[in-house]
């Protein structure tokens, strides 16, 4: 099967332009070189770092970088070779190798082994199908790294790879009259001319998309080569830490992963770059349900939509067709919270594949740096750099180690706490909105009916009009004001009640007239202290009286020792309590009968809400709550407070 002319630069070489970084492109590149059977594949890395990246290549999915050192600022030169000694090289005794130097920081250019790389996934195929391998590019002492920017390579799945790179010639900028690059494109030229001679008929070219029209160029017009830097620095393969891939990977570790998993199980990965994304989605969601584990879980496959559809309107304004992490963990962050972006950009770093080595034998990476094994640190430079990136700070409130929270809890004082205010105002808003509600429920217990003359009333009673049909009149519906007013609204959230799961029973009394007192009973804070003088706790069940006033601690009272569960014993405490005759109810469920006995023990008539009117989301941020340790930890608690 041969390519078309336009990516060829003779009869013999056949050029497979790509975007470094790119699973798309590593798809790709993949399947084209394995329907061209080429006899030679030619990629654009110096000889130098062959046996180090091949090295690498079969040793994935285990991810790791091949690096040599430049020539840089603070640094000494690279060590030179000394001339061999019984048949061996050696290095200066006295020199220590770059990445065992302390106190110092150089410049490194790296390849990264990585099966997203279109190069890497070329070459993974090269070796399986024992494909000759050839590394064309200039050794160079310093490598001079060009970002540049590059359309989204998922156009791949509606253009070709001809159109695709026919669609950059008028963006790819000749290299510059003396530059490296010009250096390196007529000696990759030269590198193609001299396989042709060396007798292979069909070779694979892989390339940047902006650079293989320039080698093209240089080949048809004969360029001489330049000079080759003398015995270049010897590179050295280094695995990666686990936590830092994705300062190295051109996909998201947990999409990369993917790719690794359908080539385990023979399935297609044709689609994984939007797939990939909706997986990720789906893993975030359950590790989230798995931590927090939510009553409700309001993570709602239409809220998952309303997610997918946030993403992509961020997508598009950004002008891709495949979203960033950035994109990602913001549209978590505002449609789901803090908790639940930050568990997926956790998800996103995983990469099961990944066996940490022995203490001290593995790369930390970073922006632009890494940390060698033994305390260096130097500036690192992709020799197969994507397109431009932009790194974005994107506020996250961070778990706390176990370490700090069990110092936190040694260090709480056992005699005062406090609420948090912004909680305070939500949970009344809450509140005031459940009485409103049952006060309308009051009012529609009173409603008549009557025909209409001149007024609309409060609006059509359509099964009035519906019953009076034949008589052709039309029937009004007034609702009266409700009579009294309500004083306690009891929330039962988690019934039947487990005394050990809720083994925190106390009373809360309003700092201020416009909140309420409280009666509750919720887990231990203690168990889940998660900053200085900050803890989080949960609500199983709770009363609230309003206006505010005191009175006697229900689970002391001696009067309700008649009950049998926590229930029961919130809701004897409520009517005890109410100075009005009408008690609202809000439960998962219909009341008990049990429940119904107790309030007409205290002559008290019960209104029941259903707990599932309200939302889902509602209802979990409104029972998790915060205590703080006494009101000067107000200061800061918004520091370790995140939002659920």
């Amino acid at each position: 099967m041969s390519e078309p002319a336009f990516l060829s630069i003779s009869e013999k070489i056949h050029v497979l332009p790509v975007v470094h970084g790119s699973g798309d492109f590593a798809v790709e590149v993949r399947d084209r070189l394995l329907r061209f059977e080429p006899d030679c594949l030619a990629v654009p890395l110096p000889p130098s770092f062959q046996v180090e990246v091949e090295a690498g290549v079969l040793e994935l999915p285990a991810i790791s970088v091949v690096a040599t050192e430049e020539a840089a600022r603070n640094w000494d030169s690279a060590p030179e070779y000394d001339d061999e000694v019984d048949g061996e090289d050696s290095l200066d005794d006295d020199v220590p190798p770059p990445w065992e130097r302390e106190e110092e920081e150089g410049a490194f250019n790296f390849v990264p082994v990585d099966p997203c790389q279109p190069v890497i996934a070329a070459l993974r195929a090269a070796m399986e199908e024992r494909i000759h391998r050839v590394f064309i590019d200039l050794e160079v002492e310093v490598f001079k790294a060009e970002s540049r920017v590059f359309p989204d390579p998922y156009a791949l799945k509606k253009v070709s790879m001809e159109a695709f790179s026919a669609a950059l010639l008028t963006a790819s900028p000749p290299p510059q009259a003396g530059s490296q690059r010009e250096a390196r494109v007529r000696w990759m030229a030269a590198r193609l001319r001299a396989l042709e001679a060396e007798g292979f008929e069909k070779i694979a070219f892989v390339c940047q998309a902006m650079d293989w029209p320039w080698v093209r160029q240089a080949y048809q017009q004969n360029l001489e080569a330049p000079e080759e830097a003398p015995r270049p620095p010897l590179p050295r393969r280094w695995v990666v830490e686990t936590g830092t891939l994705a300062f190295v990977l051109g996909e998201l570790p947990f999409i990369t992963a993917l790719y690794e998993k359908r080539r385990e199980e023979l399935r297609g990965d044709s689609n994984l770059s939007i797939d990939g994304v909706k997986e990720l989605i789906l893993e975030a969601r359950a590790e989230w349900l798995l931590e927090y584990k939510p009553a409700l879980n309001w993570i709602t496959p239409q809220r998952v939509q309303i997610f997918l559809q946030y993403v992509r309107n961020l997508t598009l304004q950004a002008g891709r067709l495949t979203p960033d992490l950035f994109t990602l963990v913001l549209a978590a962050k505002q449609v789901a919270g803090d908790a639940f972006a930050l568990t997926l950009a956790e998800c996103a770093r995983k990469y099961p594949y990944q066996e940490e080595s022995e203490a001290g034998e593995t790369l930390r990476a970073g922006i632009g740096e890494a940390e060698f094994p033994y305390g260096g640190v130097g500036s690192m430079k992709s020799r197969l750099e994507g397109s431009e990136i932009s790194w974005r700070p994107i506020e996250l409130k961070p778990r706390p180690p176990q370490i700090k929270k069990n110092s936190w809890r040694q260090q709480w004082n056992p005699f005062t706490q406090c609420s948090w205010p912004p909680e305070d105002t939500k949970i009344e808003s809450f509140h005031t909105h459940v009485r409103e509600q049952a006060r309308a429920i009051l009012g529609q217990d009173l409603a008549r009916s009557e025909k209409f003359t001149t007024s609309i009333m409060d609006g059509l009673d359509v099964r009035e009009t519906l019953r009076n049909w034949h008589t052709g009149d039309l029937y009004v519906k007034e609702i009266p004001p409700a009579r009294g007013s309500l004083d306690v609204v009891v929330f039962i959230f988690d019934t039947p009640a487990d005394p050990l799961k809720y083994a925190w029973r106390t009373m809360w009394f309003a700092e201020h007239e416009e909140e309420s007192t409280l009666c509750l009973y919720a887990t231990p804070f203690g168990e889940n202290v998660i900053g200085p003088g900050v803890a989080q706790s949960t609500y199983g069940g709770a009363f609230f009286i309003y206006p505010p006033r005191y009175i006697d601690d229900v689970w002391r009272d001696p009067r309700f020792n008649y009950t049998r569960t926590l229930e029961e014993r919130l809701i004897a405490g409520a009517c005890q309590h109410s100075q009005e005759k009408v008690i609202v109810l809000v439960s998962p469920g219909p009341p008990a009968a049990r429940w119904r006995q107790i309030v007409r023990r205290h002559h008290k008539q019960l209104v029941h809400i259903p707990l599932g009117r309200f939302s889902r989301e509602t209802i979990e941020r409104i029972r998790r709550f915060h205590v703080l340790n006494g009101r000067e930890v107000r200061s800061h608690a918004s520091r370790f407070i995140r939002d659920m």
